[in-house]
């Protein structure tokens, strides 16, 4: 699809609105420096932030002869968006200022019996509830949720979500009509979201091609193209974890065989580690810290599950490296978390055998390091996308 002006003058706003949160307080003159942008259109992007109460500014600096420079800040004391968390045994909830700090939080505990959109909706109105009474007067903004599978954003759809065996669930609706906010929400899943967090505060920042290697229960690959989040046509691009590495592999939950999930993922590298001996009881959570924790004591079934894991990761990455040709790869999702420091080594050192040199050198891997929650973090980054967009007046306010 063509982009139109509009749509220019958003992913501009959006890269000046990024760089402000990351560095603040900073000047007009800087943020244009930083983002390739003439020091005029800065400019009439920051007018456009200070009239929507998004940034103000916040002090003076000397300019070197001239007169002092503004400093500008997000407006930290504005309105707040919502981000929500929802996974199968929890949902966190996250109030951020427009800085994108943390000002509020709160968690739900699921139970692994509450699998109706009923239920899961009666835990975040919960949380919100909490959240909601000690927020005062502050005004949200918005609400971006993360929902586990398919979603139709577009719609507000939960389309498929197979833990919970959801198929064309109208989940916005739902949860709009029973928190009682007069607020836009947004839909999306773990995927997407994490992908958006690391383009506002994480490594993807000011990065033109982007992959984000999400292990987990699931896996996938989130993808980002010039400091914009790549959909596709259904919103299922991504869906990396489902290309075929071997046709007569294992099944796996989606119905194809030799997916790289039925390899890489927290059940397939479970089920490896009890195949060669090892001891894969209690939780997923669990049973991946009992495994790294035998990794780090040496023992054999460990280190050959860790090493197989690679393996298979690597010619799974390989394939992304060398169709996307990414400038950065980020590791993340909470398989990364608990079993990296056994597993990114031993896969960095087999991604050339599998890799293209050109693509292999011009990508750099990094682990997420963030101790934030980035899926929360991408939703109200997302929630907050979606209010500088709807309120229609960036870019469009006539200058004389």
């Amino acid at each position: 699809m063509k982009s139109t002006s509009r749509d220019i003058r958003l992913r501009n706003c959006f890269a000046v609105l990024r760089h402000l949160i990351a560095d603040a307080p900073t000047s007009r003159q800087i943020l244009a420096r930083e983002t390739d942008l003439s020091v005029a259109t800065v400019s009439n992007l920051v007018t456009d932030l200070i009239e929507l109460g998004v940034v103000v500014e916040v002090g003076r600096e000397d300019s070197g002869g001239g007169r002092p420079r503004a400093l500008l800040a997000p407006h930290a004391g504005g309105g707040v968006m919502i981000g929500v968390d929802v996974a199968e045994t929890y949902v966190q909830l996250e109030a951020y200022d427009l800085a994108l700090t943390v000002v509020d939080r709160a968690e739900e505990r699921m139970e692994a019996s509450e699998t109706s959109p009923d239920q899961v909706i009666g835990h975040i109105a919960a949380a919100m509830d909490q959240v909601r009474g000690r927020l005062g007067d502050r005004a949200i903004l918005g609400v971006g949720v993360s929902l586990p599978g398919q979603v139709d954003v577009t719609w507000g759809v939960s389309g498929f979500a197979p833990n919970w065996d959801w198929h064309d669930v109208p989940f916005r609706r739902l949860l709009t009509e029973r928190l009682r906010l007069d607020v836009p929400v947004y839909l999306d899943n773990p995927l997407k979201t994490i992908t958006v967090g690391e383009l506002w505060f994480g490594d993807g920042r000011g990065v033109d091609r982007l992959a984000v290697l999400i292990l987990g229960t699931g896996v996938g690959a989130g993808l980002a193209f010039g400091g914009q989040l790549y959909r596709g046509a259904t919103n299922s691009a991504g869906e990396w974890g489902h290309t075929t590495i071997d046709p007569a592999g294992p099944q796996c939950r989606c119905g194809a065989t030799g997916c790289i999930e039925a390899y890489v993922g927290a059940p397939a590298i479970l089920r490896q580690w009890d195949e060669f001996g090892g001891r894969a009881a209690g939780s997923q959570t669990e049973a991946m810290a009992a495994l790294a924790a035998a990794w780090e004591a040496g023992e054999p079934a460990a280190v050959r599950t860790v090493e197989t894991v690679a393996e298979s990761l690597a010619a799974g990455a390989a394939n992304l490296l060398n169709l996307v040709n990414p400038d950065l790869v980020v590791l993340d999702g909470w398989v990364t978390a608990a079993l990296g420091d056994a597993l990114v080594p031993e896969f960095e050192r087999r991604l050339a055998a599998h890799a293209l040199e050109a693509p292999l050198k011009a990508a750099r891997l990094k682990r997420n390091t963030q101790e934030r929650n980035m899926v929360a973090l991408g939703a109200a980054a997302l929630a907050l996308e979606g209010h500088l967009n709807r309120l229609n007046t960036v870019g469009s306010r006539s200058r004389r």
